[in-house]
């Protein structure tokens, strides 16, 4: 059977979804790279700004999509360069809080200026309006998702 590879239906909107999601992060790592940092890198150290400093490892783990182990080696990395600091939790010192060092602070301004200039750039063609219903759209999506997730975790 030959498909038509530019359609755009329900049978193929999530897997297009992801392919574009994925060639987005091509394009960000690309940019990034100027900066020192790899995907592997650049990514845990937004998250960290976004969720806030004195955050877990596994906090953050979870929240970029890799493992505790993984989080650990890339953390070590981060430490070194003088990007992140590490220290234990008080209420388990098992755990381990992050938070951004200055010197991490001003990567992260730098890398947000990069990621906000080509999201400027790839959504110039369309409206406000378009940008309004689009986010709408996803934001149902992912709900839906989010409940399938809930529901497999049982």
């Amino acid at each position: 059977m030959n498909r038509d590879k530019s359609k755009i239906d329900q049978s193929n909107l999530l897997f297009r979804l992801a392919l574009m999601t994925r060639r987005w992060r091509q394009v960000l790592d690309t940019e990034v790279q100027a900066t020192g940092l790899t995907d592997a890198t650049w990514r845990p150290l937004l998250h960290l700004y976004l969720l806030g400093n004195n955050i877990r490892q596994k906090e953050l783990a979870a929240s970029v999509g890799i493992e505790g182990p993984s989080i650990v080696r890339i953390m070590d990395t981060l430490v070194t360069k003088g990007l992140v600091e590490r220290s234990e939790d008080g209420s388990d010192r098992r755990a381990k809080l992050l938070r951004l060092t200055s010197d991490g602070e001003s990567l992260v301004d730098r890398i947000q200026e990069t990621v906000l200039s080509l999201e400027k750039e790839v959504l110039s063609p369309f409206s406000d309006d378009e940008i309004s219903q689009l986010s709408n759209y996803i934001l149902r999506l992912e709900t839906m998702v989010d409940t399938m997730r809930q529901k497999s975790k049982r």
